[in-house]
């Protein structure tokens, strides 16, 4: 069954901030089989869209509503997320999917068990490069894929300080994006070897990261992050192979094999991640990786602190 063949799909945006209101709202509004029905937002959600206090009260007034897109911080989303599961919704999950990786997976279990489907997203995964550049890397040996993703705080995450607490995972929060993108078109899995982290000193969170991975037959993978840049931003995945050099850029979204670039189409990552999250409903399934998640928790658990001066917004 396609999103097409659904009576119109009613969804529950819970937290309208920055993200909802840039991506979610307006990935919703272009597709003609849903709708946001309710919201959950102590801001006053969206202007002639009933608004609840909390979602037990939305889950209670609002039976008819059968799904429930979380866009809060990651820290308290294993909470809601639990209470609409819980309520028999079908749950799908912005970025990173929660602050633990033992949390995501517990809602996974706990989806299968009530029967509703769980959708941890990584937008980034949707972007019009990332599906062929899996396909051409599927039947290639790969030597070497370096990653840049470097960026500026203030401009993507003014006054935000939860990113700056425990479980917002400082510059992981865009790095993680391109940690989704390189387990998705990686034909085999890597493994962490070493990390360096930079902590600001008055942060309890990294702003920037440099990794190493290695892989089977040699394969070396290199990722710097930084949320310290300024003028141009930088969302780059390069990969070394037998049969040349791919490349994608700006997030994803542009790819280039040996700098020729590479007709390449889409919906736009939200359009999709909500066409796919409708499509999951409807086939009764539930999609959630934690791999890139994985990733990130080694990357604590193993890398070297190293402070540097104090971020101040």
């Amino acid at each position: 069954m396609t999103v097409t063949d659904l009576d119109m799909l009613e969804i529950a945006l819970v937290g309208v901030g920055k993200i909802a209101r840039d991506q979610h709202i307006p990935a919703i509004a272009a597709n003609g089989a849903m709708r946001v029905a309710a919201t959950v937002s102590r801001t006053g959600g969206i202007e002639g869209v009933e608004n609840h206090a909390s979602l037990p009260m939305l889950l209670h007034a609002r039976p008819d509503i059968s799904a429930v897109s979380l866009c809060m911080p990651p820290q308290a989303r294993y909470v809601y997320a639990a209470e609409a599961i819980l309520a028999g919704r079908h749950v799908m999950l912005e970025k990173p999917p929660g602050a633990t990786v033992s949390e995501v997976l517990a809602l996974k279990d706990l989806a299968a068990e009530k029967g509703v489907t769980l959708f941890a997203t990584w937008h980034s995964r949707h972007a019009a490069g990332v599906a062929a550049a899996k396909a051409w890397l599927a039947d290639k040996a790969i030597a070497r894929v370096r990653i840049d993703w470097k960026e500026d705080v203030r401009h993507w995450h003014p006054g935000q300080d939860w990113i700056w607490e425990p479980g917002g995972l400082g510059v992981f929060d865009p790095g993680i994006n391109a940690l989704s993108i390189l387990t998705e078109i990686l034909p085999a899995p890597v493994r962490l070897t070493s990390a360096d982290l930079t902590f600001p000193e008055n942060r309890a969170q990294p702003i920037a990261a440099d990794l190493r991975f290695a892989g089977a037959d040699g394969l070396a993978v290199e990722a710097e992050f930084d949320w310290r840049q300024t003028g141009p931003q930088t969302w780059d995945i390069t990969a070394e192979t037998d049969a040349g050099t791919l490349r994608l850029s700006e997030g994803g979204a542009k790819l280039a094999i040996d700098d020729a670039p590479q007709r390449v189409a889409g919906l736009g990552e939200y359009p999709d991640l909500y066409r796919r999250f409708a499509e999951l409903i409807a086939q009764g399934e539930s999609d959630v990786d934690v791999a890139p998640l994985l990733h990130v928790a080694d990357a604590f658990l193993t890398g070297r602190r190293l402070a540097t001066e104090p971020f101040h917004d």
